[in-house]
């Protein structure tokens, strides 16, 4: 089986959607995956239907991204858990009429300083959102994908490990095929734990698989050109370059391709 194998759109880029999927599809590529939020941040951004279309005139697939910004599935205020939520909901809207793969989301977190009582309400409300969230994954056909996260001094997250993600998993106890993983192999690098950890945990569970490179130190989102043997080893459907700008795609395959001329780099 050929594997999918594409890149995410990011906002820094300041590239519209029509020229990334030509650029990638330039490089050889077949698949895009969408920050639902940075979609927003673009004046020339399409609606679900255009990006349906755009796909098959590419002949790429895509995946979105729900919010990861200013939101929090875990939070312990009822009013921005709910919130939260619905734009998860949103985002699988929007993935159904786009006819997206999947839909990838952070398991939410609760800053460390907090008191114990707070952090164990974060968790449960996580667990919660996480199990609303599914069962509309199953209502729209569109599965649901919980990554691993690295690990932050300043918040507690619920997916670093692979324990920390399969208790999370078994806690919410939906069909597998609404709730699946997305093995990000930078966030496992970060955290000292080998990536071949979540393919021995999770196996044909996980859907998707975010590729990018650091030293371990943060969460630096380098080029990653030794992708293959990880291509060939993880049972994911679908592979994504999360570069932060659209040149480093084309490092990672060893392309010749120049970026499109609205090209925008901004550093983080």
């Amino acid at each position: 089986m050929t594997s999918i194998i594409g890149a995410a759109m990011d906002i820094r880029f300041g590239t519209p959607v029509e020229e990334f999927m030509r650029y990638v599809s330039d490089l050889g590529l077949d698949h895009v995956e969408f920050k639902h939020e940075y979609l927003a941040g673009h004046p020339e951004t399409p609606d679900p239907r255009r990006v349906r279309d755009l796909s098959e005139q590419y002949g790429v697939s895509v995946t979105y991204h729900a919010p990861f910004r200013d939101w929090n599935v875990g939070s312990y205020d009822e009013v921005v858990r709910q919130d939260s939520v619905e734009r998860v909901k949103r985002t699988l809207d929007a993935a159904a009429e786009a006819g997206a793969e999947a839909v990838i989301v952070h398991g939410g977190s609760v800053p460390t300083r907090y008191p114990e009582w707070v952090r164990r309400q974060s968790r449960e409300n996580a667990l919660r959102s996480l199990a609303e969230c599914a069962e509309y994954a199953r209502f729209v056909g569109v599965p649901l994908c919980l990554e691993n996260q690295p690990d932050s001094d300043e918040k507690r997250r619920y997916t670093t490990t692979p324990a920390d993600l399969a208790g999370m998993l078994d806690a919410v106890n939906v069909d597998p095929k609404y709730l699946g993983v997305t093995l990000d192999v930078g966030h496992a690098k970060i955290n000292s734990v080998a990536w071949q950890k979540f393919v021995e945990r999770f196996g044909e569970r996980i859907r998707v698989c975010h590729l990018h490179d650091n030293d371990g130190s943060t969460d630096q989102h380098n080029p990653l050109p030794e992708y293959e043997p990880l291509v060939d080893t993880i049972p994911a459907d679908c592979f994504v370059f999360e570069m932060k700008t659209v040149a480093d795609v084309a490092t990672c395959v060893g392309g010749d391709v120049a970026p499109p001329q609205s090209e925008v780099f901004i550093d983080d």
